[in-house]
């Protein structure tokens, strides 16, 4: 299939710097995609209060992506944007609120990420009363399921669907449900649902053992990776953190820790980030440190675009969606 027009446009004019790194990053997603090998997508930072979904979701749909890591935020902030839409607040001028000011909008139940306010009465509480039925009933049958797994069947359920404010093509976390996509939220226990899950643990209305945990997500991928790795597997990181930090050790612990000498390295590396190497961050690396911790070759492609996430994933997706 022949690009479209802004595939056309980056093509003719990112050719250098960033811009540059973002053209060649797409080429090699697209590479691998052509000789067979599965992708990771890895979400960081507010990408769904973001609305990455509009175009991440068409990237699930033609199955550009095969697995995601995310952390417990964006897997909830997709379903709170799809019921919640209009009761969110834009503040534009954010830089300049006052301490008073951000006090204000909590009053209102307005909890701000950086340009944007999620409405908790809308976006929390409508989810809350559905989803802990799903906890609770699951418990009473003796089920346990992951974080992502319960959301998906909230979502399949049809209960949310007089309060969707958005086209549903839109969200991605209803993107991945229907494909039953398979996914890890390392450290899901510091979002809202998973502070919620807590609340009721401690007050002896749910077991903590109902939520399977991250030792068991980690076995759950170590186990897709061996499945799936026979063609390579590249892995493509939105931001830092947990979400690229977790699913990325499998292979040097398929490899080192469990002696599967075989394990092929990450085919793939593509990382859009904004920070930068000289603080020691892990966010901040150039790609070759990885070597040296056993996740990539000598030969993997290697990226890294050091830019706004905002900004360049939705490029990279509109040229793999050939835009």
């Amino acid at each position: 299939m022949s690009k479209g027009a802004i595939s056309q446009f980056i093509e003719k004019y990112y050719l250098h710097f960033n811009s540059a790194a973002l053209v060649d990053a797409a080429k090699d997603y697209e590479k691998q995609l052509e000789g067979g090998s599965k992708m990771l997508v890895s979400l960081a930072g507010a990408m769904s209060t973001a609305e990455l979904g509009k175009i991440f979701a068409e990237m699930i749909r033609k199955d550009k992506v095969h697995i995601v890591s995310c952390t417990g935020a964006n897997l909830e902030e997709d379903v709170m944007n799809l019921v919640a839409h209009s009761h969110y607040k834009r503040v534009p001028h954010y830089r300049d609120l006052t301490a008073q000011d951000e006090w204000d909008l909590l009053e209102k139940g307005l909890n701000r990420v950086t340009d944007t306010c999620i409405p908790e009465e809308e976006a929390f509480r409508r989810i809350q009363k559905h989803i802990v039925k799903i906890w609770k009933d699951a418990e009473a049958s003796g089920e346990r399921y992951f974080p992502h797994e319960f959301l998906y069947k909230l979502l399949l359920s049809g209960v949310l669907e007089e309060h969707y404010e958005i086209d549903l093509k839109d969200s991605w976390m209803y993107a991945a449900a229907e494909k039953n996509l398979p996914m890890v939220v390392p450290g899901w226990e510091d979002s809202t649902l998973g502070n919620i899950f807590a609340s009721y643990v401690l007050k002896g209305e749910l077991k903590a053992s109902t939520m399977k945990s991250g030792i068991e997500y980690m076995t759950f991928l170590a186990d897709w990776y061996t499945n799936n790795s026979k063609e390579g597997i590249g892995f493509f990181q939105i931001g830092g953190g947990i979400a690229g930090d977790f699913p990325i050790c499998v292979v040097p612990m398929l490899y080192q820790d469990m002696e599967r000498t075989d394990t092929p390295f990450w085919s793939y590396f593509c990382q859009i980030s904004d920070s930068t190497t000289s603080y020691g961050s892990y966010s901040g690396a150039v790609p070759n440190e990885k070597i040296t911790w056993g996740k990539l070759d000598i030969n993997t492609p290697k990226h890294i675009i050091e830019s706004d996430a905002t900004i360049v994933a939705p490029l990279i997706f509109a040229y793999l969606l050939d835009m």
